[in-house]
């Protein structure tokens, strides 16, 4: 796919580059991203150049990732990274992807992530043709959670057993955003149970 950008009130999205390595790199020595993300730990600054150089190009390139930088417009400062994963769904007739993110610490309480995350979802919505958008989340990761809530997830559950993490299995919270949960329609039809 051809790369993109959004734009928000607050938030410029765009793909991230290989001069973005720095701050990838410097927002990822906080501790709490690697302890609720699939962020390797120790984050190196090689780590940070792989994924702003090739992994994260390469996965639009593939429509195997859409990841996105996220930055203040007013200064340029970076968020966090936000993008759609498990593209291979997008195909018809599933129409589904995941949304993930983290947020650079200095950044975390100001709304940011979830502003971003509507312009993700809306345009996955709209452009994309997504039917679901799902989320999972480490269980007991509360601020990711907090997040997909103001986006209007709705809560699925507890998933055993669901997310490996530093060579231990561990249990995850789902949930799932609609079209319909925002209003939109969808090219399928959906029936709820017991309806």
């Amino acid at each position: 796919m051809e790369t993109i950008t959004l734009t928000t009130d607050r938030l410029h999205l765009r793909p991230l580059e290989a001069a973005d390595a720095d701050a990838v790199h410097a927002a990822c020595q906080d501790p709490e991203i690697p302890r609720w993300t699939t962020v390797p730990s120790p984050y190196t600054r090689q780590h940070a150049a792989d994924f702003t150089g090739r992994t994260g190009p390469a996965g639009w390139r593939e429509d195997t990732q859409y990841t996105f930088g996220v930055f203040t417009r007013d200064t340029g400062a970076l968020v966090g990274s936000m993008g759609l994963v498990r593209l291979a769904q997008l195909a018809a007739p599933d129409h589904q992807a995941e949304l993930g993110y983290w947020t650079a610490k200095e950044q975390r309480g100001k709304g940011f992530t979830v502003e971003a995350g509507r312009a993700v979802c809306g345009w996955a919505f709209a452009s994309l043709g997504v039917e679901r958008l799902e989320w999972y989340a480490e269980a007991g990761n509360e601020a990711s959670r907090a997040v997909a809530l103001k986006l209007g997830f709705v809560m699925e559950g507890t998933i055993r057993s669901r997310i490996l993490h530093g060579g231990t299995r561990r249990d995850a919270w789902t949930g799932s955003l609609l079209p319909s949960d925002w209003g939109l329609e969808t090219a399928t039809a959906y029936l709820p149970y017991g309806k």
